[in-house]
C-alpha cells in the first residue's frame, strides 16, 4: 500500500511538473512585435432622436432595442508605428463630423489621417448625426438633439481613443476569411419575387474577414470582423445595430472577455433578404457570428508585427454640371416628381446659394491602405458597391479585406457598369441630381493600387481562373 501511494505521489508530481512547464510555455508565446488595446463606449442616445437611413420616417425614435457602441482597437508594431480602427453602430460619419474627430485626434494624440479608420456599420436603425440635411424639415428642438448628439459622439470617440492608447500590451494578431451567404444583390433580384427564385443573380462577395487579437496567454482579447451587406433588416423606430449589432452581441456573449468590432464592407448594393423581422435580424447576426466563430477555431494566419499605412484624397468629379438655382427651385415645386427627401436636399442647396456659397464641382474622396504583417486592408469612403471588392481581389488576391463607409459617407460609389445601367445607386452623388463622372471606378482603383505599392502590398503573381 505504501509503495502504491509512493507511485501515485511520484506520478502526481511528474504530472504537476509537466503541467507547470506547459503553462510556462503557453504563457510565454514567441513575441510577435505587436502591442494592442481595445475598448468601447456606449453611444446610445439618452432621449428620443431622429433616426438615419430611411427618408420616409416621419417621427423620432420610440425606444432602444439594444445599446449601440463606438469601439476602438489601437495597434502598435515593433517599430512603434500606431494605427487606430474605430467602428460605430451608425449609418455613417459624414465629412464635417469626421473632419472634426480626426483633426482632434491629430491635435491631441499626433495621429495622422493615414493612421485612423472611422468605419460605420451603416445600420438603418441608428441615430442621425447630420443636422444640416434636416434644417428645412425638423423644428429647432429636434435639430438641437441631432447637433448635441453629434458633439457627444465626437467627444466619446476622441476620449475612447485617448484612453485606449494608454492600455497597450503585447499581443498576437491572426487573420482569416470566413463565409456566410445572407447578402443578396438588390439590383438584380426582386425582393418581392425572391421566394419564387431558384437562383440569385448579380455580383456578390460573401467573405467574412476576421482579425483575432490574443494576449500573451493566448486568451482572446478582440475580434474584428466584417461583411458586405446593408444593415436594413429592420425599419422601425427602435434604435439598434440591426444584424451587425446582434452579431457583435452574440460574439461577446460567446467570449465574455473579448470585444467584437464589426466593420462594413463593400455592401452598398447588397441587402439581407428576406427581411423586416426582428427574428431575421437576430438570425443573420447569429449566422455572421457563427462564421466568425468557425474561423477563430481553425488555423489562422499569424501576422508579424510590422505596420504600414497610407492615405490620400482624390477629387472626384461629376458627369453633369451642378444644378442652377432655377433648376433646384423647380425640383422643390408642388408638381415635381421628386420624392420629398430630394426636395429637402434641393432646399439645402438653394440655401447655400442664397448665402453666397458655390455648389461643389468635385468631391475630396478618401482612399486608405493598411498592411498588418502580410494582411492587406483597403478602406474607402462612401457607400461602396461590391464591384470594388471584386475588382481589388482580382488584383491583390482573395485574402485582402475591403472596407467601405470609412472616414466619410457622402454618397453611393458606383462602378462603371452601374453608372452605365443607371438606377438608384448610379444616380446618387453629393450633388444629388448629378451622377459621378464615368472615370470614378478607374480613378479609385488606380489610387488604391498606388497606395498599396506605397505600403508594400503586392499584386498577386498569377491571375485568378475559374478552375
Amino acid at each position: 500500500m505504501k509503495k502504491r501511494n509512493t507511485r501515485i505521489l511520484r506520478s502526481s508530481i511528474m504530472a504537476i511538473t509537466f503541467l507547470g512547464f506547459s503553462l510556462i510555455a503557453y504563457s510565454r508565446q514567441a513575441p510577435s512585435g505587436w502591442k494592442a488595446a481595445v475598448a468601447k463606449t456606449d453611444i446610445t442616445p439618452q432621449e428620443s432622436i431622429w433616426m438615419a437611413g430611411y427618408a420616409a420616417r416621419d417621427r423620432p425614435s420610440e425606444g432602444v432595442r439594444h445599446s449601440i457602441w463606438a469601439k476602438a482597437l489601437v495597434l502598435e508594431d515593433v517599430s512603434g508605428n500606431l494605427a487606430v480602427l474605430v467602428t460605430t453602430d451608425l449609418v455613417g460619419i459624414r465629412q464635417d463630423l469626421s473632419t472634426r474627430i480626426r483633426d482632434r485626434l491629430m491635435r491631441q494624440f499626433g495621429l495622422e489621417r493615414k493612421q485612423v479608420i472611422l468605419n460605420s456599420s451603416h445600420t438603418h436603425t441608428g441615430p442621425e448625426t447630420d443636422y444640416a440635411r434636416y434644417q428645412f424639415q425638423l423644428d429647432e428642438s429636434e435639430l438641437g438633439k441631432i447637433e448635441t448628439y453629434a458633439e457627444n459622439v465626437a467627444d466619446g470617440i476622441v476620449d475612447l481613443v485617448g484612453s485606449t492608447m494608454k492600455s497597450l500590451k503585447p499581443v498576437q494578431l491572426f487573420a482569416g476569411n470566413g463565409v456566410t451567404r445572407f447578402q443578396v444583390n438588390r439590383r438584380n433580384n426582386s425582393e418581392a419575387e425572391l421566394h419564387k427564385q431558384t437562383d440569385l443573380k448579380g455580383p456578390n462577395d460573401y467573405a467574412v474577414p476576421v482579425i483575432k487579437v490574443t494576449d500573451e496567454r493566448g486568451a482572446l482579447m478582440a475580434v474584428v470582423f466584417g461583411y458586405a451587406c446593408h444593415p436594413t433588416v429592420l425599419a422601425d423606430y427602435q434604435l439598434s445595430g440591426d444584424y451587425a449589432g446582434f452579431a457583435q452581441i452574440e460574439l461577446e456573449n460567446l467570449y465574455p472577455e473579448a470585444t467584437a468590432l464589426f466593420f462594413q464592407g463593400a455592401g452598398a448594393d447588397q441587402n439581407p433578404l428576406p427581411r423586416r423581422s426582428v427574428f431575421l435580424a437576430q438570425q443573420y447576426g447569429k449566422e455572421l457570428a457563427a462564421a466568425v466563430e468557425r474561423v477563430l477555431h481553425e488555423d489562422m494566419r499569424p501576422l508579424q508585427g510590422e505596420l504600414a499605412t497610407a492615405y490620400s484624397e482624390i477629387d472626384l468629379t461629376f458627369a453633369n454640371p451642378t444644378p442652377t438655382r432655377e433648376e433646384l427651385v423647380e425640383i422643390t415645386g408642388a408638381d415635381s416628381p421628386f420624392p420629398d427627401y430630394l426636395k429637402q436636399n434641393a432646399r439645402v442647396l438653394i440655401a447655400k446659394i442664397d448665402q453666397g456659397e458655390s455648389l461643389i464641382t468635385s468631391y475630396p474622396y478618401p482612399v486608405q491602405t493598411w498592411r498588418l504583417g502580410d494582411q492587406a486592408i483597403f478602406s474607402f469612403g462612401g457607400e461602396l458597391l461590391v464591384g470594388y471588392s471584386i475588382a481589388l481581389k482580382k488584383i491583390f488576391g482573395q485574402q485582402i479585406f475591403v472596407m467601405g463607409y470609412s472616414n466619410d459617407v457622402m454618397a453611393y460609389i458606383p462602378t462603371k457598369k452601374v453608372l452605365e445601367e443607371g438606377g438608384y445607386e448610379g444616380t446618387r452623388s453629393p450633388i444629388f441630381t448629378t451622377p459621378w463622372a464615368f472615370d470614378i471606378e478607374d480613378r479609385i482603383i488606380g489610387e488604391a493600387v498606388k497606395l498599396a505599392e506605397k505600403v508594400g502590398i503586392q499584386p498577386q503573381k498569377y491571375p485568378l481562373t475559374d478552375q
